[in-house]
């Protein structure tokens, strides 16, 4: 049964290839892969089996053997070669003016292929460079834009949990976020708050997007009116985690804290809010300053 093994190109670019077990591979092992009908070197940094019914297709890349001392020494050349290589680009894009921010580069282990990366804020005509880089390198060019979450993914650092971006970690796919999802995890919408090092929306906001809406089922609404053992009072704060509500009670003005189980929610007629006072209307950006609420509509734009 084939392997699947998590390759790391020293640039930071991760993919995934296909690997025979004979290979007696493990994690941190160096490996020779062929893909694109080239031949690449990289790291394992993760293996699993292959799936039942998982198809490979004939261009997935391929594991060739474990790398030698000899693959490692060829390897450790290529690198000073990209570095050279990331200096002549450099000077080629300075001469060009050409709005664009040059990353890194990668020679791949046969050297038929450099691939440069870079970012830019919009599309870039690069043509004239990679004429000029091809003739100089004499070699293919290939020349990859990426956005700024690649970016921060490939320099890696630490987020405000104090763990590993998780765009660095193991986050392999960015998906769609957008400011109703902060919204819906009772999040404050300072974009400070909710923005990443990459300056766009966290991606910790999709993925824990599905369990903050399964743990919304019955939890009362912020200005939802509650009767308590204490009296009636209205919802002035929750916390979807712990499944609490604050209730500041009409009769004592105090605030008091109640799992949602004891509390019910009622609607009498005097306490019924209009849809454009509720803390929770479908404005997204209600309530906020208008820079504030300028940031988090280009947030949400962007992402």
């Amino acid at each position: 049964m084939e392997l699947i093994c998590d390759i790391n190109i020293e640039t930071g670019v991760r993919y995934l290839a296909a690997a025979q077990k004979s290979l007696n591979l493990k994690m941190k092992d160096f490996c020779v892969i062929r893909r694109d009908k080239i031949l690449d070197y990289g790291q394992i940094h993760g293996i699993f089996e292959r799936r039942q019914g998982m198809e490979i297709k004939p261009d997935f890349p391929q594991v060739e053997r474990k790398a030698t001392v000899v693959d490692q020494s060829k390897a450790n050349e290529n690198v000073m070669r990209a570095k050279s290589a990331s200096r002549t680009a450099q000077q080629y894009i300075q001469n060009l003016k050409l709005p664009m921010k040059l990353l890194n580069s990668h020679y791949s282990y046969d050297m038929k292929l450099v691939t440069f990366q870079f970012t830019a804020p919009g599309r870039v005509d690069f043509r004239e460079l990679v004429k000029q880089l091809s003739q100089s390198l004499n070699t293919r060019i290939e020349l990859r834009q990426i956005g700024v979450r690649d970016e921060t993914a490939l320099i890696g650092g630490f987020g405000v949990c104090g763990l590993q971006l998780c765009c660095c970690k193991f986050l392999r796919k960015f998906e769609s976020i957008n400011v109703k999802m902060a919204k819906e995890q009772d999040l404050s919408l300072n974009p400070n708050n909710i923005s990443g090092i990459c300056g766009r929306l966290k991606c910790c906001l999709k993925y824990e997007h599905e369990g903050y809406l399964e743990l919304d089922k019955g939890m009362p609404r912020r200005g939802a009116v509650c009767e308590c053992e204490q009296g009636r009072g209205r919802v002035v704060d929750r916390n979807l985690l712990t499944q609490k509500v604050t209730l500041h009670i009409d009769e004592s003005g105090k605030n008091t804290v109640y799992p949602k189980d004891e509390v019910m929610v009622v609607y009498p007629e005097k306490y019924k809010m209009p849809a454009s006072a509720s803390p929770e209307s479908d404005d997204l950006f209600a309530g906020l300053s208008e820079d504030d609420a300028k940031m988090l509509k280009e947030l949400n734009d962007e992402n």
